[in-house]
């Protein structure tokens, strides 16, 4: 709606709409002009009549209550209750746009996050204080993972409080239902925050939530000491919600129609991750995004891996074959790996395992593809060890089942199970000491 004859308001200011009947609905600001106004109202403007309407500007942004017992509650969009519980009696209110962290302020990430999923664990490791996005796609099970490593991350080898928050952006009430009952009945409820944005959701709304999940990420980490992981899913919808938004303010449209500051947006999300120096806490994202059309030069998946550090990539080849979770190693990178591994983090043995496993799957998948060429009467018998071995990687080492917890030593142990059926002349990216230690003696 546009409000004429204002002075002294600015963008993103909160409003109250009070109509005819009594009811009061709320807005933002998201255009001003001179003595002009357009404010986006966040339950619709179905009923609003231009007669008879007053509009109050409150002089302030969205803001969020927060307090030490907000874990184990859930929020829709708008920052309200929305679990049957006790109102929270907030400690204080904090604005939701909050401020990147200052770059000489940041505390290099250097601490292994364990999710319990041998994929990441074991090949792309997350350190406490990355920013780690999964590209996935439509309809594949980035829900169940999701919600899977919610329940089952910590950190490594630490006794410090440990809350997720989840964001839920533009989902359907089916995958809501989904997330609400999975964290209720696991327990892990009571570690975490929910905030739940659904499709039928003002627009306006999923500009918001992520905002709120980090502020409040920000307050548990920075001023409770505890350490944070926030995910988030679908940054796809968040960006799409931006598109509208941009279309309804008639600014100049960028890349497939989304609007030019669109990696300056998303940096003011993704920039909010991260440790501080002096501070005990900190806060881990893992953004989720489905890539339109599977398209990885998609602006979105574009932008977002050029803020973030490394990507973790789902395959829908593997998911049409059964195997969950479906992530396909080679592509995926976690580019602070090498920083949260290794003696005292994980295992002495870490780093080396990784790449001997990657060299030995990526030349299994590349002697497969071979074979599909000239036959399988082409490959060497070394050839055909390592085409068994890319086979029992996917099925034994990725695959894992949804209720599947692996710690990192069992992930490693797995590794070690798999290269003992290779040669040992074969393993040239481990150092001897740890083929000494391991090879074929881990087998269970």
């Amino acid at each position: 709606m546009f409000v004429e004859d204002i002075n002294g308001v600015a963008y993103g200011e909160l409003t109250e709409i009070i109509l005819e009947s009594g009811e009061t609905r709320h807005g933002t600001v998201i255009e001003v002009g001179e003595g002009l106004a357009l404010v986006q109202v966040f339950e619709g403007t179905r009923g609003i009549s231009t007669e008879n309407v007053k509009v109050k500007f409150l002089a302030k942004g969205v803001e969020i209550g927060v307090a030490p017992d907000i874990v184990g509650r859930i929020f829709n969009g708008s920052g309200e209750l929305i679990d049957g519980g006790p109102p929270l009696i907030p400690k204080k209110r904090l604005n939701i746009h909050g401020h990147p962290i200052n770059p000489y302020a940041r505390d290099y990430p250097d601490e292994f996050i364990q999710t319990g999923i041998s994929a990441i664990d074991g090949m792309n490791p997350l350190v406490r204080g990355q920013k780690l996005p999964i590209f996935s796609g439509s309809g594949l099970p980035h829900s169940a993972l999701a919600a899977q490593i919610a329940r089952q991350a910590k950190v490594f080898k630490s006794n410090d409080g440990f809350a997720v928050v989840f964001a839920a952006i533009g989902i359907t009430f089916d995958e809501a239902d989904y997330f609400i009952s999975e964290f209720k009945k696991t327990g892990a409820i009571e570690r975490a925050v929910l905030f739940i944005n659904l499709a039928s959701d003002p627009s306006i709304e999923r500009l918001s939530i992520p905002r709120m999940a980090l502020t409040v990420a920000e307050y548990l980490a920075f001023e409770l000491d505890m350490h944070v992981l926030v995910i988030m899913s679908d940054m796809s919808n968040y960006c799409e919600a931006l598109k509208e938004i941009s279309a309804a303010r008639k600014e100049v449209p960028g890349r497939r129609g989304y609007p030019g500051y669109l990696y300056t947006d998303l940096s003011t999300i993704y920039e909010r991750a991260g440790r501080i120096k002096g501070k005990r806490g900190s806060i881990t994202q893992i953004p989720i995004l489905t890539m339109p059309e599977d398209d990885k030069t998609h602006p979105i998946p574009d932008l977002t891996g050029y803020i973030t550090e490394g990507q973790i990539i789902l395959d829908r080849g593997f998911n049409s074959a059964e195997i969950y979770p479906p992530i396909d190693v080679l592509p995926s990178l976690s580019r602070l790996k090498d920083k949260g591994i290794g003696e005292g983090k994980t295992r002495e043995d870490h780093a080396d395992l990784l790449n001997q496993l990657y060299y030995a799957y990526a030349r299994g998948k590349n002697a497969k593809e071979i074979a599909v060429v000239i036959g399988e009467s082409a490959l060497s018998p070394e050839d055909i060890l390592f085409v068994n071995f890319s086979d029992r990687f996917e099925n034994e080492f990725i695959c894992q089942g949804r209720d599947v917890n692996r710690t990192v030593e069992d992930s490693l142990n797995l590794g070690w199970k798999l290269l003992s059926e290779l040669p040992k002349k074969e393993l040239k990216r481990v150092r001897p000491e740890y083929i000494e230690k391991y090879y074929q003696k881990v087998i269970k």
